[in-house]
């Protein structure tokens, strides 16, 4: 797995495949190896790249850190390979990145996808969910909120467990309070003023049982981007990709192409 320092950060990736190139953004408290999946499915038409952002996977791990230095790696990255324009697939927190290197390097981006998205929080999207059903997360434990959620947040159980085994087995996993380090860099966050700079064709995917980042919220930002096309997958939770994974390979490869 290749490495680059940015700003005395070392920050790792995959890069593999030929072709457009293709940027994969991962969620939070994941890391690249998330995308085994879509790296194997696009190397062949593609030069596929995923980036562990800052404090996640294998890069470093820092003490506090904010969605702008998230961005800010991601150019940072690109620059690095000397790439002028890729395509973006960024799902969740990466979903978050993706506009904002979009909508603040409009050029960069050649075609974005957007998967399990919103445009802005006031604080992470889990502990909004422990927000809203107070009655069934109050007085938990935080690892007992996270087992409770994800009937909350994914519809396919069976698949996330697989998925979530993979990942584990290709990366070192984020501690407690890393995690905590990792939904503080969430908070605030607002790009709703800026997604009308987009000029990226966009395709912004839901899943319909999705308690995390809802359908209103990918609807939402969709109207926002000019000429957005979204859609809703009706099997599927937090993680399209993960849970109707036939289906979101063949749409997004025909999006691309």
């Amino acid at each position: 797995m290749p490495v680059f320092t940015h700003n005395g950060i070392e920050l790792f990736y995959e890069d593999i495949g030929e072709g457009q190139p293709l940027l994969l953004l991962h969620g939070l408290t994941s890391n690249s190896a998330m995308f085994y999946r879509e790296m194997d499915f696009f190397k062949n038409e593609h030069r596929v790249i995923a980036l562990d952002s800052r404090g996640h996977g294998n890069s470093s791990r820092l003490e506090q850190y904010t969605l702008q230095d998230h961005i800010d790696d991601a150019l940072a990255l690109l620059a690095h390979l000397t790439l002028d324009a890729v395509h973006v697939i960024g799902v969740s927190m990466g979903s978050y990145i993706a506009q904002g290197i979009a909508a603040q390097q409009p050029k960069k981006v050649a075609k974005l996808v957007l998967v399990a998205t919103k445009s802005y929080g006031e604080q992470s999207s889990m502990t909004e969910l422990f927000d809203r059903y107070p009655e069934e997360f109050d007085g938990l434990s935080i690892l007992e909120k996270f087992k409770t959620s994800s009937s909350y947040i994914y519809h396919n159980q069976n698949r996330i467990d697989e998925w979530l085994k993979k990942t584990a087995q290709k990366s070192r996993q984020l501690t407690m309070k890393e995690q905590a380090i990792a939904a503080d860099a969430l908070k605030k966050f607002d790009f709703r003023q800026q997604l009308p700079q987009i000029s990226a064709e966009t395709l912004i995917i839901s899943g319909k049982f999705d308690g995390l980042n809802p359908p209103d919220k990918g609807r939402e930002t969709a109207i926002a981007i000019p000429d957005a096309t979204f859609m809703e997958f009706k099997r599927s939770g937090h993680a399209p990709n993960v849970e109707q994974p036939k289906l979101f390979l063949g749409i997004i490869e025909n999006f691309l192409d």
